[in-house]
């Protein structure tokens, strides 16, 4: 495949910096990686690799269409990086840990001071994350025959499109960028150095104390998690209960089971004040 000379895309950087996303950069936005010529006009334009991005192109390749995937962060999108990936491998250690603090409700006895590693848990984090992703890799997709175009897209009329300096031509484009977390406008909070499921999976060490801000299946998740692993986690959540596009019944079962493992509660509309969050008259069960 012909490649424009020094075309190299920008790199970018995935924390901590360690030999797991050293290997994950490697597949999902290699450093190294020039951006392909153009073979206009396209069939189809993707915009976003992200889960619903990589299935649209791949089919499209599959079917013999003249395919290009423009994405300008990390192939395989929140799921890979943010989303299904690392916070089931965060579930799963946590889930251990509380299989064995409960052990004894099921005869087994254990002796001795056991500890949970936080570090060895993200580690492990990365690790299965860095190997899974050469599902979602640059490589892969272009050994599919998709054109991979690393960097920032922008429609510059109704059939082309701009990415880093080329400019692609098409007939049909999908948009799946995805979405990204919605920061409340609370005071303060921008000068908190606050988390969200973009930040949070680079923690090497284990917040002392965490505040979840949405009670969906995402903060419920974390929120569990991080609470069997040790942080004192108060989740917030403005509707009347937790998991509030769920049945009532079995969200009510999601509250009794967090609050077994010690997670605080706010809820109900007394969590907000005006147009802004407050915690200062929330309700903590």
């Amino acid at each position: 495949m012909a490649v424009v000379p020094h075309a190299t895309v920008s790199a970018i950087e995935v924390l901590p910096e360690d030999a797991h996303n050293a290997r994950l950069l490697a597949q999902a936005h290699p450093r190294d990686w020039h951006n392909p010529v153009p073979r206009n006009p396209y069939n189809l334009v993707v915009i976003g690799a992200g889960p619903a991005g990589l299935i649209a192109a791949a089919g499209a390749a599959g079917l013999g269409a003249r395919v290009a995937l423009v994405e300008r962060h990390l192939m395989g999108g929140d799921c890979l990086n943010y989303g299904c990936v690392p916070s089931k491998a965060l579930l799963r250690c946590a889930t251990a840990w509380a299989d064995v603090r409960d052990a004894r409700h099921y005869g087994v006895r254990h002796h001795g001071d056991l500890q949970v590693d936080f570090g060895a848990i993200m580690e492990r984090l990365r690790r299965l994350r860095a190997d899974l992703s050469a599902n979602d890799a640059v490589q892969r997709f272009t050994a599919l025959g998709v054109d991979v175009f690393l960097g920032h897209g922008r429609f510059t009329s109704p059939r082309t499109l701009n990415v880093e300096g080329q400019t692609l031509a098409f007939a049909r484009a999908v948009i799946a960028t995805g979405s990204h977390a919605g920061v409340p406008p609370i005071a303060g909070l921008a000068e908190s150095g606050y988390l969200t499921n973009e930040s949070i999976f680079a923690l090497t060490e284990r917040p002392q104390r965490l505040g979840v801000i949405g009670g969906g299946p995402i903060g419920c998740e974390l929120a569990q998690a991080l609470q069997r692993l040790g942080s004192q986690v108060v989740l917030l959540e403005a509707d009347a209960h937790l998991l509030p596009r769920e049945d009532a019944e079995a969200a009510a079962i999601v509250h009794q089971v967090l609050g077994r493992d010690g997670t605080s509660y706010g809820r109900g509309k007394d969590c907000r004040g005006g147009n802004a969050w407050s915690t200062q008259d929330c309700t903590l069960h």
